[in-house]
């Protein structure tokens, strides 16, 4: 590892978004002891309580780029050493824009603060289908993604650099538990994208990953986080709708291929030490009722 990294050893974590990666993420962080205190951001009040019984301290915190954060929250927030973000952007939903401005109320509020280290949760969403192999070089401007408002928030929160180490961790889709892929298909008919290859991550080497990147050193780089086998679609789907007895999705051949992209994870396995709990999509763990 460069001179760039730096271990934590018992320092104070604090995770934007403790929701349905960070909540177990915090958990977990809790088992193994390498931090002197859990702090977690929600925008609603009911999992305060679920907060405190884990005993993660618990911030009420809604990123609307047209208020202001709440200067004393804040700053409890932020009084910390490291900050996971992990905030879905919700880009379906948001107008376009919003989840750069979100990030950039997230980056002017660390310049005010102690924290030193920052691991950005963001995903290969970003890269476009080019029908081949894609790596972390391939998208650094907005202008070359599928998901451009993604890459700004990016490039905000990389902006700390070099006062901050910066981290950000392009995810692949993150599945697991109650995201099973057979749920959002079952049924469907004659669908054509059937031998496109799958990017997927599972939840729990999410964590693991994070996790690794804590302990072994946070470095400025960006790394995609995938696992390490890539079968097709239609295995996944036909598979997951299998363990729950959900009717199958049927597929036709189109008259020309998809098109589709596999995200290369090379570089951060080349970087860190990390053991996939489950490199094989196929033979990921779900089930109906999530843990969270």
């Amino acid at each position: 590892m460069s001179e760039e990294v730096s271990k934590v050893e018992k320092k104070r974590i604090s995770i934007l978004g403790c929701g349905w990666l960070g909540f177990p993420l915090a958990k977990r962080l809790q088992e193994i002891g390498i931090t002197s205190g859990i702090k977690g951001s929600t925008t609603s009040a009911s999992k305060l309580d679920a907060f405190n019984n884990a005993d993660i301290e618990g911030y009420l915190m809604d990123l609307k780029p047209e208020t202001a954060l709440d200067t004393v929250v804040a700053n409890a927030f932020f009084d910390t050493d490291v900050v996971v973000i992990a905030v879905p952007p919700r880009m379906s939903k948001n107008e376009p824009g919003t989840y750069p401005a979100q990030m950039q109320m997230v980056a002017d509020a660390i310049r005010n603060s102690p924290v030193k280290e920052i691991i950005f949760v963001s995903s290969t969403g970003i890269y476009p289908d080019l029908n081949r192999i894609m790596e972390e070089s391939d998208v650094d401007m907005p202008e070359k993604s599928a998901l451009p408002d993604m890459v700004a928030a990016e490039n905000i929160i990389a902006s700390l650099r070099p006062d901050r180490t910066v981290a950000i961790l392009r995810m692949s889709g993150l599945l697991g538990y109650n995201r099973i892929p057979g749920k959002y298909v079952r049924g469907k008919k004659e669908m054509e994208t059937g031998n496109i290859p799958v990017n997927y991550i599972h939840r729990d080497d999410a964590v693991g990953v994070i996790i690794a990147v804590l302990e072994q050193g946070v470095v400025n780089d960006t790394l995609n986080i995938v696992t390490p086998l890539h079968p097709v679609r239609r295995d996944v789907y036909e598979r997951s709708c299998a363990e729950f007895g959900w009717e199958a999705p049927t597929f036709r051949e189109p008259e020309t291929m998809p098109d589709y992209k596999v995200i290369s994870g090379d570089k951060f396995e080349k970087m860190y030490h990390y053991d996939f709990k489950y490199p094989d999509p196929l033979n990921f763990h779900y089930q109906l009722e999530d843990v969270f």
